[in-house]
Protein backbone atom coordinates (compact mmCIF):
# COMPACT_ATOMS: atom_id res chain seq x y z
CA UNK A 1 0.00 0.00 0.00
CA UNK A 2 2.91 2.50 0.73
CA UNK A 3 4.48 2.13 -1.65
CA UNK A 4 1.81 2.62 -3.75
CA UNK A 5 1.16 5.66 -2.30
CA UNK A 6 4.70 6.64 -3.15
CA UNK A 7 4.29 6.11 -7.13
CA UNK A 8 1.15 7.93 -6.56
CA UNK A 9 2.63 11.30 -5.82
CA UNK A 10 5.81 11.08 -7.29
CA UNK A 11 3.16 11.16 -10.47
CA UNK A 12 1.59 14.16 -8.47
CA UNK A 13 4.87 15.64 -8.54
CA UNK A 14 5.67 15.15 -12.50
CA UNK A 15 2.51 16.92 -12.93
CA UNK A 16 2.64 19.70 -10.72
CA UNK A 17 6.17 20.45 -11.48
CA UNK A 18 5.22 20.26 -15.68
CA UNK A 19 2.08 22.24 -15.09
CA UNK A 20 3.96 24.91 -12.95
CA UNK A 21 6.56 24.83 -15.73
CA UNK A 22 4.72 24.87 -18.55
CA UNK A 23 2.37 27.87 -17.52
CA UNK A 24 5.61 29.96 -16.33
CA UNK A 25 6.91 29.27 -19.85
CA UNK A 26 3.55 30.43 -21.80
CA UNK A 27 3.17 33.20 -19.65
CA UNK A 28 6.63 34.17 -20.79
CA UNK A 29 5.98 33.64 -24.47
CA UNK A 30 2.86 35.28 -24.87
CA UNK A 31 3.09 38.72 -22.69
CA UNK A 32 7.26 38.73 -23.38
CA UNK A 33 8.24 41.25 -20.08
CA UNK A 34 10.25 40.97 -17.09
CA UNK A 35 7.98 39.53 -14.62
CA UNK A 36 7.77 36.10 -16.72
CA UNK A 37 11.76 35.34 -16.94
CA UNK A 38 12.33 34.91 -12.76
CA UNK A 39 9.20 33.30 -12.24
CA UNK A 40 10.23 30.65 -14.90
CA UNK A 41 13.54 30.17 -13.99
CA UNK A 42 11.94 30.04 -10.40
CA UNK A 43 9.93 26.92 -11.14
CA UNK A 44 12.41 25.05 -13.51
CA UNK A 45 15.51 25.55 -10.14
CA UNK A 46 12.88 24.97 -7.53
CA UNK A 47 11.81 21.56 -9.34
CA UNK A 48 15.21 20.93 -10.25
CA UNK A 49 16.48 20.65 -6.74
CA UNK A 50 12.65 19.03 -5.82
CA UNK A 51 13.53 15.93 -7.81
CA UNK A 52 17.29 16.00 -7.26
CA UNK A 53 17.37 16.70 -3.66
CA UNK A 54 14.14 15.54 -2.37
CA UNK A 55 13.46 12.62 -4.85
CA UNK A 56 16.37 11.88 -4.96
CA UNK A 57 16.89 10.91 -1.26
CA UNK A 58 14.05 8.73 -2.18
CA UNK A 59 15.83 6.62 -4.70
CA UNK A 60 18.47 6.02 -2.90
CA UNK A 61 17.27 4.74 -0.19
CA UNK A 62 15.50 2.38 -2.59
CA UNK A 63 18.14 1.52 -4.30
CA UNK A 64 21.31 1.69 -2.54
CA UNK A 65 20.68 0.63 1.33
CA UNK A 66 20.61 -2.62 0.46
CA UNK A 67 24.02 -2.58 -1.03
CA UNK A 68 26.09 -0.70 1.19
CA UNK A 69 26.57 0.09 4.71
CA UNK A 70 24.45 2.50 6.73
CA UNK A 71 27.39 4.45 7.77
CA UNK A 72 28.62 5.04 3.33
CA UNK A 73 24.35 5.35 2.51
CA UNK A 74 24.27 8.31 5.15
CA UNK A 75 27.41 9.77 3.87
CA UNK A 76 26.22 9.48 -0.10
CA UNK A 77 22.68 10.61 0.79
CA UNK A 78 24.41 13.78 2.69
CA UNK A 79 27.05 14.64 -0.50
CA UNK A 80 24.07 14.06 -2.60
CA UNK A 81 21.57 16.06 -0.53
CA UNK A 82 24.43 18.98 -0.71
CA UNK A 83 25.23 19.15 -4.17
CA UNK A 84 21.44 19.66 -4.21
CA UNK A 85 20.97 22.88 -2.53
CA UNK A 86 22.70 25.07 -5.28
CA UNK A 87 19.16 24.85 -7.22
CA UNK A 88 17.39 25.75 -4.46
CA UNK A 89 19.47 28.67 -3.62
CA UNK A 90 19.15 29.85 -7.52
CA UNK A 91 15.18 29.43 -7.06
CA UNK A 92 15.27 31.89 -3.81
CA UNK A 93 17.37 34.10 -5.85
CA UNK A 94 15.18 33.67 -8.94
CA UNK A 95 11.69 34.26 -6.08
CA UNK A 96 13.12 37.43 -4.81
CA UNK A 97 13.86 38.76 -7.99
CA UNK A 98 10.29 38.25 -9.31
CA UNK A 99 9.18 40.02 -5.87
CA UNK A 100 11.31 42.74 -6.99
CA UNK A 101 9.98 43.04 -10.52
CA UNK A 102 6.41 42.43 -9.51
CA UNK A 103 6.54 45.37 -6.47
CA UNK A 104 8.34 47.97 -8.66
CA UNK A 105 11.66 47.99 -7.31
CA UNK A 106 14.84 46.59 -8.57
CA UNK A 107 17.67 44.60 -7.26
CA UNK A 108 21.04 45.70 -8.07
CA UNK A 109 24.12 43.64 -9.00
CA UNK A 110 25.57 44.18 -5.41
CA UNK A 111 22.74 42.82 -4.13
CA UNK A 112 22.54 39.63 -6.64
CA UNK A 113 26.44 38.91 -5.95
CA UNK A 114 25.70 39.18 -1.65
CA UNK A 115 23.18 37.05 -1.89
CA UNK A 116 24.91 34.75 -3.97
CA UNK A 117 28.67 34.77 -2.58
CA UNK A 118 27.00 34.67 1.60
CA UNK A 119 24.90 31.47 0.60
CA UNK A 120 27.57 29.86 -1.96
CA UNK A 121 29.93 30.37 1.51
CA UNK A 122 27.30 28.12 3.19
CA UNK A 123 27.21 25.56 1.13
CA UNK A 124 30.73 25.50 1.12
CA UNK A 125 30.53 25.30 4.97
CA UNK A 126 28.39 22.51 4.77
CA UNK A 127 29.55 20.79 2.30
CA UNK A 128 33.27 20.33 4.55
CA UNK A 129 31.27 19.76 7.63
CA UNK A 130 28.92 16.75 5.76
CA UNK A 131 32.69 15.19 4.53
CA UNK A 132 34.96 15.74 7.11
CA UNK A 133 33.33 16.63 10.89
CA UNK A 134 32.40 13.15 12.20
CA UNK A 135 30.61 14.64 15.52
CA UNK A 136 28.02 16.53 13.17
CA UNK A 137 24.91 15.62 12.12
CA UNK A 138 25.43 17.10 8.09
CA UNK A 139 21.41 15.91 7.00
CA UNK A 140 20.38 18.20 10.29
CA UNK A 141 22.68 20.56 9.35
CA UNK A 142 21.08 21.26 5.70
CA UNK A 143 17.64 20.47 7.25
CA UNK A 144 17.72 23.87 9.54
CA UNK A 145 19.73 25.75 6.81
CA UNK A 146 17.14 24.95 4.41
CA UNK A 147 14.27 26.25 6.89
CA UNK A 148 15.74 29.44 8.04
CA UNK A 149 16.83 30.40 4.67
CA UNK A 150 13.24 29.32 3.00
CA UNK A 151 11.73 31.25 5.76
CA UNK A 152 14.43 33.80 5.18
CA UNK A 153 13.73 34.45 1.49
CA UNK A 154 9.91 33.69 1.22
CA UNK A 155 9.00 36.19 4.07
CA UNK A 156 10.91 38.79 2.44
CA UNK A 157 9.27 38.05 -1.26
CA UNK A 158 5.95 38.16 0.40
CA UNK A 159 6.44 41.09 2.30
CA UNK A 160 7.78 43.09 -0.76
CA UNK A 161 4.61 41.48 -2.60
CA UNK A 162 2.14 42.51 0.14
CA UNK A 163 3.55 46.40 0.50
CA UNK A 164 4.09 47.21 -3.05
CA UNK A 165 1.24 48.97 -3.62
CA UNK A 166 -0.74 50.28 -6.61
CA UNK A 167 -1.44 47.35 -9.74
CA UNK A 168 1.12 46.45 -12.38
CA UNK A 169 1.12 43.87 -15.13
CA UNK A 170 -2.49 43.44 -14.53
CA UNK A 171 -2.27 42.70 -11.12
CA UNK A 172 -3.82 44.38 -8.71
CA UNK A 173 -2.83 45.60 -5.16
CA UNK A 174 -5.51 43.52 -4.13
CA UNK A 175 -4.42 40.00 -5.88
CA UNK A 176 -0.85 40.99 -4.93
CA UNK A 177 -2.09 40.50 -1.16
CA UNK A 178 -3.53 36.86 -2.26
CA UNK A 179 -0.43 36.08 -3.78
CA UNK A 180 1.98 37.09 -0.90
CA UNK A 181 -0.31 35.48 1.57
CA UNK A 182 -0.31 32.12 -0.87
CA UNK A 183 3.46 32.16 -0.63
CA UNK A 184 3.64 32.51 2.89
CA UNK A 185 0.77 29.62 4.23
CA UNK A 186 2.76 27.65 1.94
CA UNK A 187 6.02 28.05 3.11
CA UNK A 188 4.28 27.81 6.51
CA UNK A 189 3.24 24.28 5.96
CA UNK A 190 6.37 22.80 4.18
CA UNK A 191 7.89 24.51 7.32
CA UNK A 192 6.03 22.66 10.09
CA UNK A 193 5.94 19.83 7.94
CA UNK A 194 9.47 19.49 8.20
CA UNK A 195 10.09 20.51 11.68
CA UNK A 196 7.90 17.66 12.42
CA UNK A 197 9.99 15.17 9.94
CA UNK A 198 12.41 12.78 11.27
CA UNK A 199 12.05 9.23 9.74
CA UNK A 200 8.31 9.09 9.77
CA UNK A 201 7.34 7.87 6.39
CA UNK A 202 4.07 9.63 6.03
CA UNK A 203 5.26 13.21 6.75
CA UNK A 204 7.95 12.77 4.37
CA UNK A 205 5.21 12.02 1.79
CA UNK A 206 2.78 14.73 3.04
CA UNK A 207 6.24 17.30 2.66
CA UNK A 208 6.89 16.01 -0.64
CA UNK A 209 3.32 16.62 -1.79
CA UNK A 210 3.37 20.15 0.21
CA UNK A 211 6.21 21.29 -1.68
CA UNK A 212 5.50 20.02 -5.29
CA UNK A 213 1.65 21.27 -5.20
CA UNK A 214 2.67 24.40 -3.21
CA UNK A 215 4.68 26.03 -5.48
CA UNK A 216 2.27 25.46 -9.09
CA UNK A 217 0.07 28.07 -7.00
CA UNK A 218 2.27 31.26 -7.96
CA UNK A 219 2.11 30.66 -11.79
CA UNK A 220 -1.24 29.58 -11.95
CA UNK A 221 -2.49 32.12 -9.93
CA UNK A 222 -0.39 34.89 -11.85
CA UNK A 223 -1.48 33.13 -14.75
CA UNK A 224 -5.38 34.13 -13.63
CA UNK A 225 -4.08 37.87 -13.15
CA UNK A 226 -2.27 38.11 -16.44
CA UNK A 227 -4.46 36.72 -18.82
CA UNK A 228 -6.88 39.44 -18.01
CA UNK A 229 -4.39 41.89 -19.49
CA UNK A 230 -5.97 42.95 -22.98
CA UNK A 231 -3.32 43.90 -25.66
CA UNK A 232 -2.81 46.88 -26.28
CA UNK A 233 -4.80 46.64 -29.73
CA UNK A 234 -7.91 46.10 -27.75
CA UNK A 235 -7.39 49.21 -24.95
CA UNK A 236 -9.17 52.26 -25.64
CA UNK A 237 -7.98 54.65 -28.42
CA UNK A 238 -8.13 58.40 -29.22
CA UNK A 239 -7.09 58.99 -25.50
CA UNK A 240 -5.12 62.76 -24.65
CA UNK A 241 -1.72 62.87 -23.57
CA UNK A 242 -2.99 63.44 -20.14
CA UNK A 243 -5.52 60.79 -19.79
CA UNK A 244 -3.07 58.23 -21.30
CA UNK A 245 -0.61 59.22 -18.35
CA UNK A 246 -3.99 59.12 -15.96
CA UNK A 247 -4.82 55.54 -17.18
CA UNK A 248 -1.76 53.90 -16.30
CA UNK A 249 -1.11 56.33 -12.93
CA UNK A 250 1.87 58.15 -14.36
CA UNK A 251 3.25 60.58 -12.27
CA UNK A 252 4.05 64.23 -13.40
CA UNK A 253 7.58 63.31 -13.73
CA UNK A 254 7.21 60.41 -15.39
CA UNK A 255 4.72 62.16 -17.81
CA UNK A 256 8.01 64.05 -18.69
CA UNK A 257 10.06 61.37 -18.75
CA UNK A 258 7.52 59.68 -21.62
CA UNK A 259 7.39 62.71 -23.44
CA UNK A 260 11.25 63.10 -24.12
CA UNK A 261 11.01 59.61 -24.54
CA UNK A 262 8.41 59.68 -27.18
CA UNK A 263 10.90 62.41 -28.72
CA UNK A 264 13.57 60.26 -29.30
CA UNK A 265 16.24 61.69 -27.04
CA UNK A 266 18.16 59.27 -24.74
CA UNK A 267 18.55 58.45 -21.05
CA UNK A 268 21.54 60.58 -20.79
CA UNK A 269 19.89 63.18 -22.75
CA UNK A 270 16.90 63.19 -20.76
CA UNK A 271 18.86 63.78 -17.36
CA UNK A 272 20.43 67.15 -19.12
CA UNK A 273 17.51 68.81 -20.06
CA UNK A 274 15.54 67.82 -16.86
CA UNK A 275 18.52 68.69 -14.74
CA UNK A 276 18.26 64.86 -12.95
CA UNK A 277 20.91 62.07 -12.82
CA UNK A 278 21.05 59.26 -15.05
CA UNK A 279 19.87 56.74 -12.82
CA UNK A 280 17.07 58.46 -11.80
CA UNK A 281 15.75 58.75 -15.72
CA UNK A 282 16.99 54.67 -15.47
CA UNK A 283 14.45 53.94 -12.51
CA UNK A 284 11.56 56.65 -13.60
CA UNK A 285 11.93 54.70 -16.91
CA UNK A 286 11.80 50.89 -15.12
CA UNK A 287 8.62 52.09 -13.44
CA UNK A 288 7.06 53.38 -16.64
CA UNK A 289 7.52 50.32 -18.37
CA UNK A 290 5.83 48.32 -15.04
CA UNK A 291 2.80 50.42 -15.17
CA UNK A 292 2.05 50.41 -19.06
CA UNK A 293 3.30 46.52 -19.39
CA UNK A 294 5.79 47.47 -22.20
CA UNK A 295 10.23 45.94 -22.19
CA UNK A 296 11.34 48.61 -24.89
CA UNK A 297 11.30 52.41 -25.41
CA UNK A 298 10.04 51.58 -28.63
CA UNK A 299 6.95 49.77 -27.56
CA UNK A 300 6.64 52.50 -25.13
CA UNK A 301 6.46 55.15 -28.12
CA UNK A 302 3.80 52.63 -29.78
CA UNK A 303 1.94 52.33 -27.00
CA UNK A 304 1.17 56.02 -26.47
CA UNK A 305 0.70 56.68 -30.31
CA UNK A 306 -1.66 53.80 -30.59
CA UNK A 307 -3.47 54.62 -27.14
CA UNK A 308 -2.67 57.80 -26.01
CA UNK A 309 -2.36 60.81 -27.97
CA UNK A 310 1.29 63.05 -27.88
Amino acid sequence: MLLYLVYLIFIISVAMAAGGVILSARLQKKFEHELSSPLLYYQVFLYAFGFYGIWGQVLIRAFLTPYISAEAFARFSDIALILGLPFVLFAWMMLLQFSSVLSGSRKNNWFVLGFLFINIIVIIILGYLTTRAESVKPLSLIKYYYLVANFIYTAAAALQIFYSGKESFGITSGEKKKVAAGLFIVMIIQTALLILFTSQTYIAILFILAFFSGNTILPFYITYGMERIAPASDKEYNLSFEEFCSKFEVSPREKDIVREICKGLSNKEISEKLFISLQTVKDHTHRIYIKTNVRSRAQLMNLVREVGGK
